[in-house]
């Protein structure tokens, strides 16, 4: 195991999502052994109207930097008091979801921990949220966090199940996690179409990850859900189970590119009160391997 120290990008905008999924990453950086960068990224699009005149504009995002630097300076130390854990700084200038990719990728990120808002309407069809993006493009894990109200610690993992090929590596994330945090981990598979040699295939699967995270001596429970909308049922049976974090992977649709995540994985990114910790399963860098190397 590296002993590099983890890094955690919290993304900052000093608003009450983004300060609350900060008071979030505490536990997991101290149980991870991680440092803690505050970013703050200004949007370009709050530039533009100093764009035909070069001299304002490069006064303004400099009056800008430095005094989103000097706040969060300030929140820096108070969260180091606060925690006991090292801190550090970033700003940026460019779009949202970009230089959030782009600061995890220069610091080697092992996890992005962000709050979101989620989005309405049209926009949710077409672009979805900032954090949306970030999870499709990141190359380390991320954690969505939207609701208000969240437990310190993760006593319950739900951890939705499929057939594809990565199901592995999502279940020796979760008990990671699990064993870490002292979890119950509940597993559950929504079955759309109750064909017998599907749903034989499934029990088959569903009862190996079953053994396998018992005999990491971790408490497990288990059931079939049957359903049309995927991510509606995952996030009624999360609420059931009192999930402390729902895991996901983002590449689960036949045919779907790097460039998109299934729309089930969206919906729940977007509509989940509870933290949404998105796995990309693809051959990463030794160092973001895992969230808890």
């Amino acid at each position: 195991m590296s002993t590099k120290t983890g890094q955690i990008i919290v993304p900052i905008d000093f608003g009450e999502q983004s300060l609350l999924a900060l008071s979030q990453s505490y536990n997991l950086a101290r149980l991870t052994k991680s440092e803690i960068t505050l970013l703050n990224v200004i949007d370009e699009d709050f530039l533009k109207p100093f764009q035909d005149v070069i001299s304002a504009k490069h006064n303004y995002e400099g009056q800008l930097r430095d005094d989103i630097k000097l706040r969060l300076g300030e929140l820096a130390l108070k969260v180091q008091s606060e925690s006991g854990i090292r801190v550090n700084v970033m700003t940026k200038v460019g779009k949202i979801y970009d230089e959030i990719v782009n600061a995890a990728r220069e610091i080697d990120a092992t996890l992005i921990l962000m709050g979101t808002m989620g989005v309405v309407g049209l926009k949710k069809r077409i672009l979805g949220s900032n954090a949306s993006r970030v999870v499709r493009e990141a190359e380390c894990p991320v954690i969505t966090i939207k609701g208000k109200e969240h437990r310190f610690g993760i006593k319950h993992i739900l951890l939705p199940l499929d057939l594809s090929k990565e199901t592995k590596e999502k279940v020796d994330k979760a008990i990671e996690l699990a064993q870490m945090f002292g979890s119950i981990i509940h597993v559950v598979t929504i079955v759309e179409n109750e064909d017998e040699f599907l749903m034989n295939k499934l029990i088959r699967q569903m009862n190996q990850v079953v053994a396998f995270i018992e005999e990491g001596g971790l408490t497990c429970t288990s059931e079939f859900v049957s359903g049309s909308d995927v991510a509606e049922e995952v996030l009624n049976t999360a609420k059931k189970v009192k999930a402390d974090l729902i895991m996901i992977m983002t590449q689960q649709e036949v045919g779907f590119t790097d460039l998109f995540i299934s729309s089930a994985a969206q919906e729940i990114i977007n509509n989940s009160d509870i933290p949404v910790l998105s796995i990309r399963p693809f051959p990463k860098k030794d160092t973001t391997v895992s969230i808890l190397s």
